[in-house]
């Protein structure tokens, strides 16, 4: 089925939330590019609401994915798809800030201050900012912290970015400071008891160069008594699969981003799934939309943070699921 086909032959196009969780870009952002640059061009559904065609969705996420290898929305948005598809060069480097998951559970809305944080980013004081974010990871605990302020914070800077409010090295320098207070608020955490799990295996695949989710994913791990093993960016499938051999590891989690066609992430996870052995759960995350598109035999989605929690209760319980 095509993953923009509308739910019924009468719907013109998709609703804007659809469309936000298709391409990953947010509400803001089509919006403010539909003032900007004219594109896209919703149709009004009978109560006023936009409708995308199913054109104008492949485009939005063929953009998505150029905005990710680091090109600038004024250079690619409304372009047509053979255009947009001309630009996807192999190789491409991406951007680096993505979190794994790429947006708060529906409902949740953070409290904390955003724009002074984006002001804070903006004025290139990397030393003051770093020690700001490890002030409010002290205040706040590291678990509010990942969760209230690092994720929300996260997606408004690629939002910015977006819409040209950052330049390229401004969200680098982002990704680079949290990094850092990531790591090292981590470090700080006692270790967990031997006989506590499990032990978690924690990369991407190669093409996915995206580590902030990864440190977000750890420190909440750490956090619940997990044994982590982080391999860093690109690894091999190869080298996932000995790796986790090698640690005799319970479960395996990866993070993506929505720079790989929908069919070249399920097939990289389903051979993955193939080659691991069946007690060794495969969790993964990001905001590529084909995660969440159908279920995969053997693999946990998580579409948020919050979900790792079920994922490991469910593993204490002795439930390993190897189905969707």
């Amino acid at each position: 089925m095509n993953a923009f086909a509308s739910d019924s032959p009468s719907t013109p196009g998709l609703p804007i939330a659809a469309v936000e969780r298709e391409t990953g870009l947010s509400k803001d952002t089509l919006r403010v590019w539909e003032k900007r640059y004219g594109f896209p061009q919703p149709l009004r559904d009978s109560a006023g609401d936009r409708l995308y065609p199913s054109d104008q969705v492949e485009q939005l996420v063929l953009i998505s994915r150029l905005l990710a290898s680091g090109m600038r929305p004024s250079k690619v948005v409304g372009l047509d798809l053979s255009a947009l598809q001309a630009l996807l060069v192999p190789g491409t480097p991406a951007m680096p800030a993505t979190v794994m998951p790429a947006r708060p559970p529906q409902g949740a809305e953070t409290t904390v201050p955003l724009e002074d944080w984006l002001v804070a980013i903006a004025a290139h004081d990397q030393v003051s900012l770093r020690h700001q974010l490890a002030q409010a990871q002290l205040r706040m605990g590291l678990a509010a912290f990942v969760t209230d302020l690092v994720v929300p914070l996260t997606i408004a800077v690629g939002e910015s970015w977006a819409q040209g409010r950052f330049q390229v090295f401004e969200e680098h320098l982002y990704t680079e400071t949290i990094s850092v207070v990531l790591r090292q608020a981590i470090a700080t955490l006692p270790p967990p008891p031997r006989s506590h799990g499990p032990k978690v295996l924690l990369t991407t695949l190669p093409q996915e160069m995206h580590s902030l989710g990864l440190l977000m994913v750890e420190a909440m791990l750490v956090l619940e008594g997990c044994h982590c093993v982080s391999l860093g960016t690109q690894t091999p499938l190869t080298d996932v699969v000995q790796a986790a051999l090698a640690h005799r590891v319970d479960v395996v989690g990866l993070s993506f981003t929505n720079n790989q066609p929908g069919a070249v992430v399920k097939a990289s996870l389903r051979e993955l799934r193939q080659r691991l052995p069946r007690d060794t759960a495969l969790w993964v995350g990001g905001n590529s939309a084909a995660l969440y598109q159908s279920p995969m035999d053997g693999i946990v989605a998580m579409p948020s943070l919050h979900g790792l929690r079920d994922a490991l209760q469910n593993w204490r319980n002795g439930s390993r699921p190897h189905s969707g």
